[in-house]
């Protein structure tokens, strides 16, 4: 009697076969860890710059002639980059200048609802593609939602 040594095309095949299950599963597992921090480090640097303007600008109790560039010249902001999203983001002073709103644009609906969902303690209000949110988010699916975080110091 002959001994067989070694695997038969099907056990590897096998093998093969779970071992490209286990890959998916921890490249999926990745990119959502990867997502929620990519998410939690934009919310910090928005917190930053909420810090730095109200420092730069808080004692006048004006915002007049805010925007990314002054921030940058000032020294407040290292670059024009956006936290996240498109970078036509903006930094702007309200209408009668008594506070200010940080807007970011080319949002994914995750993003969207991830920032909607989780208000930051340092904003007034949220603005989502031109409504307030109360309590649903008003994101759309494609990766062009606006969000304007509104900073009212005095209120």
């Amino acid at each position: 009697m002959k001994q067989e040594r070694g695997a038969s095309i099907m056990e590897i095949l096998g093998v093969l076969a779970i071992a490209g299950v286990m890959s998916a599963a921890a490249i999926s597992v990745y990119n959502v860890i990867r997502t929620n921090q990519t998410r939690k480090i934009a919310s910090i640097e928005l917190g930053q710059i909420a810090k730095n303007t109200e420092l730069l600008m808080g004692m006048r109790g004006d915002y007049t002639g805010l925007s990314v560039d002054y921030l940058i010249s000032a020294g407040a902001l290292k670059n024009n980059q956006a936290p996240i999203g498109g970078d036509d983001w903006s930094v702007s002073p309200n209408i009668d200048a008594t506070g200010y709103s940080i807007n970011l644009t080319q949002l994914t609906e995750g993003e969207c609802q991830y920032f909607t969902v989780s208000k930051p303690e340092w904003a007034t209000s949220v603005i989502v593609n031109g409504i307030e949110v109360s309590t649903t988010p008003n994101c759309f699916s494609t990766a062009t939602n606006k969000i304007s975080f509104m900073v009212e110091p005095n209120k």
